[in-house]
């Protein structure tokens, strides 16, 4: 991994978390550093899931960088042995997304023992879903009308709902310093996606 991008502060903070993640790192850094490019690094996360398929383990890392110009999202997943592999494989795939066209980032914090809550304190769960607009969800149930007693078919309602991208952070199975981390990113990527509206007049 010598060869990431810039040997800034913030690119050595994302080499050693990705080589923390113990996942690939080789593989990984190599897929997030051609995405980079020669760009400077404002902020990043990187998180691993683990799940479990049957009787496979199998492990899953998301790598979040963001530049000054883009939003890079890189996921590389392990896969066993198959019909068209003889061993097991990995495969790593990543986007660039230029930050104008973020078009929402939501964060969903779950607090323990509300009536409590002292202001500062890190929440116990974090969910963080961003869009960009290559995925929608569409929700749609019968409408109705204000008539109890009417039969008649109104159609159907709905709504969009960007959804590209969602990651949910515990501080129980992730650790306090992966939500921190993962609240000060979705910060990060909220004001560079309020200056490039303002620069662009929207």
């Amino acid at each position: 991994m010598d060869g990431m991008a810039k040997t800034s502060t913030t690119t050595q903070g994302l080499r050693a978390a990705i080589e923390r993640s113990g996942y690939y790192p080789a593989i990984v850094a190599e897929a997030v550093e051609a995405a980079i490019g020669g760009e400077n690094i404002g902020s990043y996360l990187v998180h691993q899931e683990t799940t479990f398929d049957a009787n496979e383990v199998r492990r899953h890392v998301t790598v979040l960088v963001l530049t000054g110009t883009r939003f890079i999202v890189s996921h590389t997943d392990e896969q066993a042995a198959d019909s068209s592999s003889p061993t097991p494989y990995a495969t790593t795939s990543t986007e660039s997304v230029k930050i104008g066209r973020i078009s929402s980032v939501v964060v969903s914090r779950v607090v323990a023992n509300p009536e409590s809550y002292t202001p500062g304190t890190l929440p116990r769960e974090v969910v963080l879903t961003i869009g960009w607009g290559a995925v929608s969800r569409l929700d749609l149930e019968p409408a109705a009308c204000g008539d109890p007693n009417c039969e008649a078919d109104h159609g159907y309602t709905g709504s969009s709902t960007a959804d590209d991208l969602s990651l949910r952070v515990s501080e129980a199975g992730d650790g306090a310093d992966a939500v921190r981390q993962t609240l000060a990113f979705a910060q990060a990527l909220s004001e560079a996606t309020t200056a490039a509206g303002a620069d662009t007049g929207h």
